[in-house]
């Protein structure tokens, strides 16, 4: 082994490796990058607005001040504030999003796998949890003003099981978070999932698996 292999050796072993193996978003470099959300260009984000068409309006939405119509089959509706509303968060790493909730409304299980999850509640009290990967529950109910949080890409839910509706804003740590419905997942996916997974899976008979689908199945 020669001196220069020594060397390398010696740096791998004391130094530790570059930090180009490091994973996390890197530091933005300039002031903006204005989303172009009709551009062909796929990367992973969006490409750049060019600047000179940059105006404030890419960085408003009025969205969030009204409360969404809850006359649906689970009572509740979400509104976001990502970066698909709003250009101006694109590489920024935060989203919002507004919930409502009528009384007995429920926000299902589902995930985001992009982001963590902070709820702070506007109005009224929600049942809140998340299942960690060892299947524990970490539950409970928070009112108005109290915050919960949800780590990333664990299942978790909210419901309003009071007389009156609730609330909630709820902020992310990521410009497209990503929501995945637990049950729109497994049963009304596009190609469905084989009905003989599904029944193995939850130990159920195929009339069972087809009710699920034909439920959840889009209108």
């Amino acid at each position: 082994m020669n001196k220069s292999d020594l060397l390398f050796c010696f740096l791998l072993l004391f130094v530790g490796p570059p930090p180009c193996s490091l994973a996390a978003d890197p530091d933005l470099l300039q002031d903006f990058c204005v989303a172009d959300l009709n551009s062909s260009v796929k990367l992973n984000g969006f490409a750049c607005k060019a600047a000179a068409n940059v105006t404030a309006a890419d960085f408003f939405f009025a969205g969030l001040a009204t409360p969404g119509a809850t006359n649906n089959t689970m009572g509740s509706l979400v509104t976001a504030a990502n970066v698909e509303k709003i250009p101006g968060l694109n590489t920024l790493g935060v989203s919002l999003s507004r919930i409502d909730y009528a009384p007995g409304g429920l926000n299902p299980p589902h995930t985001h796998p992009r982001a963590t999850e902070v709820v702070f509640v506007l109005d009224g009290s929600i049942d809140v949890g998340f299942i960690t990967t060892a299947n524990k529950l970490v539950a409970k109910t928070i009112s108005k003003g109290e915050v919960f949080v949800f780590p990333r890409g664990l299942v978790h839910f909210q419901k309003n099981n009071g007389a009156e509706p609730a609330a909630v804003i709820v902020a992310f740590n990521s410009q497209l978070p990503g929501t995945q419905s637990i049950a729109a997942a497994l049963f009304a996916s596009n190609p469905t999932v084989p009905d003989h997974v599904l029944t193995k899976a939850f130990q159920v008979g195929t009339k069972e698996v087809e009710k699920m689908k034909n439920r959840l199945a889009p209108k």
